[in-house]
């Protein structure tokens, strides 16, 4: 794990110094070292530059830039299959002088092209510079664990790991995307491939670029697509042989993200992902599995006692550390650093303190993200299923009466009800689906925290939309089903913006390479072929995952309702981060900054100190973005 930060000069104009600028924001990626390239040719100026953190031959071999012939790379990430690859490609005549996963790809780029990839078992992002074809190659893993932005404008081309080294380049234009603003306030991130600035990008996953110097001219191209995986006829399995060989996927992709010629640790919350992962691994290793659990009692999180009992059962050298909540919440002022393009989940603060926790042990930590996504998961699946088609069944006539005679009685009229947490949002959402019950609609009302008619009351200026992957119509009719849909969309959209965003700036605040076994392509691609009914059993989530586990670890241990990192986000913004809000809610602060209409900040507000809870997430999606604002914008 690393980073890489470069550009593409036509006006020749950037050199050493500003590269180094930009790369060196980098460094809590990798403090190991870092490396520059510098190359010109008569149509324009090429800079690599790289930070690197020691994970696969911690020799000099493993540094970069690196070159082989006129191929030259700058490399984020793991190709947790390089020795296999590497051993075909001795076999067709190449010789290498390091043990680098890094020299693998250059090799297996100058073999096979961008057919490469296909060949690729990892997480990376990279760039190579064809210095003979005058060209330069960009990609990005096919889930997106590893991130990459650019920006192309006026004949300046740049791109790096993190937006905060793009911004160092003196040429770089701040122009805030307010539609991007405004997905943001809606999601809690901005979807890929959008950015908080203009003219700036995140390449989508599963895709890369193509940037040829001698006609400028940018193509990019899908590799991979998840939908791929869907769009196939379902097995015809039985459940016991099912089990066999979902295991089978597992254990392999599991046992190869401890390749490493450094320590390596588990996240281990307790719950059925995390502790799926740790016991294949600890069954399939004869010394014990390092494994990290966190506590922060006096704010309401504490898996520890859970995740304890899990690792004396697997037997694994397991560390239980506990933080106070004044420890937690000096993580805030630190977020807008290290997530520099708004980030609204707050569970990156517990993510960032067992990072760090585990940074004392090991330098490679798994973390069990994307098993909710694969294996059906997530809560609102059950109100997907449970609700969705209930709904639809109500005929059109009646669903649009209701909505209208909703739409005359606000939620705050209702008696009782109107006492209720969240009642408003969720009377919102359920006119929403009465007016439209669709698929996209259904997914659209439980994941967003704004509805239009907030978005157009917060912002001073019309908003247009933001195309993403929340409108994709790549599942196939023949194939389509509810839930299906659903997860696919969720492994594209939060998976990718939320989920892998958090954990890759969290791991790497602490300079802990994070690494994710279940977004192995081969677990997807297997997994969504599975009938529907081994993994969403009857309101039985995640079932066939579940009966894994079992055969590893007694019901009793796993026997509780799902947790994950809640943070008590409505006592902390009316006590310890009061300040913070009264600050950045400031009238004069609003008007200086004219994106919102101050109204209705201060209606937020006022309802939030009033006695109006459900606005704690409002009041948070809004600080975050404004304390972001204030260190981007203002350099404060």
């Amino acid at each position: 794990m690393c980073g890489i930060s470069g550009f593409i000069d036509f006006n020749k104009n950037t050199g050493r110094t500003i590269l180094e600028q930009m790369n060196r924001m980098l460094v809590h990626r990798g403090p190991d070292g870092e490396g520059y390239a510098l190359y010109e040719n008569k149509t324009a100026g090429i800079g690599l530059g790289h930070r690197r953190l020691s994970i696969i031959d911690l020799s000099e071999g493993g540094s970069q830039p690196q070159s082989y012939g006129n191929l030259h790379i700058t490399f984020n990430g793991e190709i947790y299959n390089y020795a296999e690859i590497k051993q075909i490609l001795v076999g067709k005549g190449h010789q290498f002088h390091s043990h680098s996963d890094t020299e693998v790809i250059l090799h297996a780029y100058a073999e096979w092209g961008a057919a490469a990839l296909s060949k690729f078992v990892g997480m990376y992002a990279f760039v190579i510079y064809d210095e003979k074809e005058n060209n330069l190659f960009a990609c990005r893993d096919r889930a997106g664990v590893k991130p990459f932005f650019y920006y192309w404008k006026n004949g300046l081309f740049l791109f790096a790991s993190e937006l905060k080294a793009i911004i160092q380049h003196p040429e770089f234009k701040k122009d805030i995307n307010i539609a991007a603003v405004a997905s943001f306030m809606q999601l809690g991130y901005v979807p890929t491939p959008h950015c908080i600035f203009n003219d700036t990008h995140k390449l989508k996953p599963g895709h890369y670029l193509n940037l040829d110097l001698k006609t400028r001219n940018i193509s990019i191209t899908q590799y991979w697509n998840v939908y791929d995986a869907y769009n196939r006829p379902v097995l015809d399995i039985s459940l016991p042989e099912a089990i066999e060989e979902t295991e089978k996927v597992l254990k392999k992709a599991f046992q190869y993200r401890m390749v490493s010629d450094v320590p390596v640790g588990v996240f281990l919350s307790g719950g059925y992902d995390s502790s799926c992962v740790t016991a294949l691994l600890q069954s399939n290793n004869t010394s014990k599995i390092k494994t990290f659990t966190i506590g922060v009692p006096d704010a309401g999180l504490d898996e520890a006692p859970y995740a304890r009992d899990i690792a004396h059962y697997l037997g694994t050298d397991h560390t239980e550390a506990y933080c106070t909540e004044k420890e937690a919440l000096e993580i805030v002022p630190q977020l807008p650093h290290f997530y520099d393009e708004p980030f609204a989940d707050s569970s990156a603060i517990p993510t960032t303190l067992v990072s760090r926790i585990a940074r004392e042990k090991v330098t490679v930590a798994l973390s069990a993200d994307a098993g909710d996504e694969v294996f059906a998961g997530y809560n609102r699946y059950d109100y997907i299923m449970k609700y969705g088609e209930k709904i639809k069944m109500i005929p059109s006539f009646m669903r649009q009466g209701i909505a209208m005679a909703m739409a005359k009685i606000p939620a705050s009229s209702i008696p009782v009800l109107n006492k209720k947490y969240l009642f408003a949002s969720r009377y919102e959402k359920v006119k929403s689906l009465l007016k439209n019950p669709s698929e996209s609609n259904l997914i659209t009302s439980l994941t967003r925290q704004m509805n239009n008619e907030d978005i157009a009351a917060l912002f001073k200026n019309k908003i247009h939309t933001l195309s993403s992957a929340f409108d994709s119509k790549e599942l196939k009719e023949e194939f389509f089903d509810t839930l299906s849909y659903t997860m696919a969309v969720d492994y594209q959209t939060y998976l990718l913006d939320d989920i892998l965003q958090k954990v890759d700036r969290a791991t790497m605040s602490a300079s802990l390479e994070g690494r994710d076994p279940f977004l192995d392509q081969h677990i997807i691609e297997w997994a969504a072929q599975l009938p529907m009914k081994y993994k969403y059993n009857d309101g039985n989530k995640k079932f066939i995952l579940k009966e894994i586990v079992h055969k590893y670890i007694p019901h009793k241990l796993m026997d509780r309702p799902k947790m994950g990192f809640g943070i008590p986000i409505a006592g902390w913004l009316q006590k310890d981060l009061k300040d913070f809000v009264d600050k950045y809610f400031d009238e004069g602060f609003i008007t200086k900054q004219g994106i919102f209409n101050n109204s209705t900040i201060q209606l937020i507000r006022r309802s939030f100190y009033d006695g109006k809870i459900e606005r704690a997430e409002k009041i948070w999606y809004l600080l975050m973005f404004q304390m972001w604002y204030d260190k981007w914008i203002n350099n404060n």
